[in-house]
């Protein structure tokens, strides 16, 4: 296997564990709309971004569709209705969101890195295809990175000087 496909599997995966993570938040976080609706809709972006990366790299000879690890939608909507249901009865919703917006955060900040890495070795090795899907898809990587630091940025004071 070469360097490409290690990257592209490492950012596969990443792009689907973000959408996964995305997903669970919005579900943990329904009653705060901007979060709810804005982090489904990010979500939607990582799948999208997930299967323009399984083309590409189908179109290369690697199947990342069938990656190990990865979870079903079953069992990913039964651990987000656990997951939900639990922050519910938390007493701390301000402090779950931070580390939720934290966590969203650095896993849009691993995407980024590593659509840059996939960026420069498609640029080394003469490769006309994978250019074009970084430059649709890493913008994006980039907005819900500072969607999330936003958020922080904006929630931090008031969530962490009522504690």
């Amino acid at each position: 296997m070469n360097g490409i496909a290690l990257v592209l599997r490492a950012l596969h995966h990443g792009e689907n564990r973000l959408a996964e993570q995305l997903t669970a938040v919005a579900g943990r976080h329904r009653a705060e709309h901007e979060v709810h609706h804005v982090a489904l809709d990010l979500a939607g972006w990582s799948r999208e971004h997930a299967q323009r990366l399984a083309d590409a790299a189908r179109r290369q000879g690697l199947d990342l569709d069938d990656a190990p690890g990865e979870l079903s939608s079953g069992m990913l909507s039964a651990l987000q209705e656990k997951a939900t249901g639990a922050a519910d009865r938390r007493p701390e919703p301000g402090l779950l969101l931070l580390r939720d917006l934290r966590e969203l955060h650095l896993g849009a900040t691993e995407n980024s890195l590593h659509w840059e890495m996939l960026a420069q070795a498609a640029q080394a090795a003469r490769d006309d295809e994978l250019p074009a899907v970084v430059s649709a898809c890493h913008p994006r990587t980039l907005r819900q990175m500072r969607w999330t630091n936003t958020l922080v940025k904006n929630l931090s004071p008031q969530i962490l000087t009522s504690l």
